[in-house]
């Protein structure tokens, strides 16, 4: 199965980098440039068999379950439902204790894992879901890094 991997470190120890990653409602939208709308269902905060609706800025929907939830190390997800070219679609992000120049942080690495539909497209789908999906994840990381140096996100978690 194709996949992609996406790291940053950020200056901020595992359990808020976590925080930062599971942030939901507006404030999640303020920094995560992938969602342009995203609720649990069935739930009032993330946790693991909890589903996710994701509708991605641009243009998918997904539903989603969270297959693991280890605060402040790690998180997993699984598609339920989802885009008709995706047969399986999964995540995984990381949260390791890093430091660096005497800094005490935290290294993220976010991994995404899929395979196509119909299978026999996967040749020509693989190398434009590593083009895509890698430019989504870096994006995606990269937002997650700045969230984890802004005031505003840091105040609210």
């Amino acid at each position: 199965m194709p996949q992609v991997v996406a790291e940053a470190w950020v200056p901020v120890l595992p359990g808020t980098a976590f925080a930062v990653s599971q942030t939901t409602g507006e404030l999640r939208l303020t920094w995560d440039p992938f969602i342009r709308h995203q609720h649990l269902i069935d739930a009032e905060r993330p946790g693991k068999d909890v589903r996710t609706l994701t509708r991605a800025r641009i243009g998918p929907t997904m539903i989603s379950r969270y297959v693991s939830y280890r605060p402040p190390t790690s998180v997993g997800m699984t598609m339920e439902k989802g885009p008709w070219f995706f047969a399986t679609f999964g995540g995984g992000w990381r949260f390791t204790p890093e430091e660096r120049d005497g800094v005490e942080g935290t290294r993220a690495v976010w991994k995404y894992t899929w395979s196509a539909r119909p299978a026999w497209l996967s040749p020509v789908a693989d190398p434009i879901g590593r083009w895509l999906l890698g430019r989504e994840i870096r994006a995606r990381i990269a937002a997650f890094a700045r969230a984890c140096e802004s005031p505003d996100v840091l105040g609210a978690v």
